[in-house]
């Protein structure tokens, strides 16, 4: 049975193999599949045939036999491997987790960029990484030494993420031109904190992922289990990450509660939109709005502008992005349909700094009033617009994943009772199947493959555990949305989503 099970996989992979080749070979121009060692930078020239194969990527058909490919592959190396190596794969991920994020923190995309395919010495890295660092708090030379970054980066191109082309000679590839922001080293000399002004968000996606992330989701046992606190957590959490400045609010026990992993590591009775917003926290709620543009790579080259009919609102309708951060995703709608107004809703330090945050590519659109940012609580009722008219269509993308349900039934039924009788609730998140045969497989029972695609899938799974880490929240199935919403006073009423993903934008009617 098991090499029967062995066979369907290889077979699977070659199937989906054949499906790329076969839309590869389709183009005008029959293209080759993209070499992993060949870099790409979003934010250089192209040949024609170049921008195609990229372009090609985020193409559902694309989209759904890579991910077939990744998710035998997947399986078949789970049942093949010797347990032990899997666990320690999977269990040590932290270490490959830390250097990623030193990969980015260090700029070392953009410098291998600049020393082209070649490559750069382990010695000149050093040099150019220390040179970057702030003058106010440069590496200490006893701890960054050559030898230690060699470690990192060898890690990392074991793990596929760059490339050792001879020993200790290192150089970018296809993976990691995709964290690259295109910002020259003397760009990047001279101003740092502008790394992420003008990019897709995804370097500052990583930043954010490998800072407070990767932190706090170190305490999610000690959190759902806290008789496994041990040290310092057994009085409180001051060798933790960031020690809270706020009072610790104690139960009758002297127990702190805490609503979340995150509120443990940092020792923080605030939610983490509050804590983001602490003035030493600056860069860090700079890069959390970028991070947001990142997200969009979840998406196919359909994006928000598939999942909603926009074309069908009428002239001057308005678009309220509720909890939409520096207008990210709306942006991208305001752009494709000028008949279309958009209203930006968050808190008043996000607002503050949003319209700054895009540079002046997007001036004309911000000085022309279709695209406005305003101050709002989400929990609070909704404040009419000028024009007195009800909203068209309010957006919450990446917004109900961060509250728990009563927060989100809470946050929904404030805008049920703002809404107009044609008005429609668009809902961009998650909505992740079961690990089993059911309503919403992505494949069939005949598929030897898991039927919600298995590690190809898997990053709606892990963000659901971040959302958890985060927040105690959570990403939601399609069942538990139909129900939130309901109970707000919505019907879905259409979910939208490419074959394979668990991303989906959800519309739903008052009812």
């Amino acid at each position: 049975m098991s090499f029967t099970a062995l066979r369907a996989l290889h077979a699977a992979i070659g199937t989906a193999i054949d499906d790329l080749e076969r839309i590869y070979q389709s183009q005008p121009e029959p293209l080759d599949f993209p070499r992993l060692e060949d870099p790409y930078y979003s934010t250089a020239a192209h040949s024609p045939s170049e921008e195609l194969a990229h372009r090609l990527n985020d193409e559902p058909a694309v989209s759904l036999a890579s991910k077939k490919i990744v998710a035998a592959c997947g399986q078949l190396s789970a049942t093949v491997n010797k347990p032990w190596y899997g666990l320690m794969e999977a269990i040590q991920a932290t270490q490959l987790s830390a250097a990623i994020r030193f990969l980015e923190a260090a700029h070392i995309p953009e410098i291998l960029r600049e020393a082209g395919p070649q490559g750069l010495h382990v010695n000149e890295i050093h040099r150019l990484v220390t040179e970057l660092r702030s003058k106010e708090s440069p590496p200490d030379p006893t701890i960054f030494t050559t030898g230690r970054l060699g470690h990192v980066l060898r890690l990392l191109a074991t793990s596929h993420w760059i490339q050792e082309v001879t020993p200790d000679v290192f150089a970018n590839n296809r993976r990691s031109s995709y964290i690259d922001t295109g910002k020259t080293v003397d760009q990047l000399r001279s101003d740092p904190r502008k790394k992420y002004l003008d990019t897709d968000g995804v370097a500052a996606f990583l930043g954010m992922t490998g800072d407070e992330t990767a932190k706090f989701m170190t305490y999610m046992t000690e959190w759902l289990l806290p008789d496994t606190r041990t040290g310092s957590l057994t009085v409180d959490t001051k060798g933790g990450f960031d020690h809270a400045r706020e009072p610790i609010a104690k139960d009758a026990g002297g127990a702190v509660h805490y609503t979340a992993p995150f509120n443990l590591a940092f020792d923080t009775q605030l939610n983490f939109f509050p804590w983001l917003e602490l003035p030493e926290n600056r860069n860090r709620l700079e890069r959390f709005g970028h991070a947001m543009t990142g997200t969009r790579q979840w998406e196919t080259k359909e994006g928000i502008l598939f999942g909603f009919p926009w074309a069908d609102l009428p002239p001057e309708s308005i678009l309220v992005d509720v909890g939409g951060g520096i207008g990210s995703t709306s942006l991208t709608a305001a752009q494709a349909h000028p008949h279309i107004q958009v209203v930006v809703e968050d808190r008043p330090q996000v607002v503050e700094i949003a319209a700054s945050s895009w540079g002046p590519t997007y001036a004309p659109l911000f000085d022309s009033g279709r695209m406005s940012f305003r101050v709002r609580d989400l929990f609070a009722p909704f404040e009419p617009l000028p024009s007195g008219k009800a909203p068209d269509v309010f957006l919450l993308r990446l917004v109900l994943h961060d509250w728990q349900d009563e927060d989100s039934r809470n946050m929904l039924t404030k805008l049920r009772a703002a809404a107009g009788p044609n008005t429609k609730l668009l809902i961009g998140d998650m909505l992740l199947p079961y690990a089993c045969d059911g309503e919403g497989a992505f494949v069939g029972a005949e598929s030897p493959i898991l039927p919600n695609l298995g590690v190809a899938n898997i990053h709606g799974y892990l963000i659901d555990i971040m959302m958890t880490g985060m927040f105690g929240a959570k990403e939601r199935t399609v069942h538990e949305m139909s129900e939130l919403a309901l109970s707000a006073g919505w019907k879905v009423t259409d979910i939208r989503r490419s074959a394979g993903s668990v991303w989906a934008y959800t519309t739903a009617v008052p009812v």
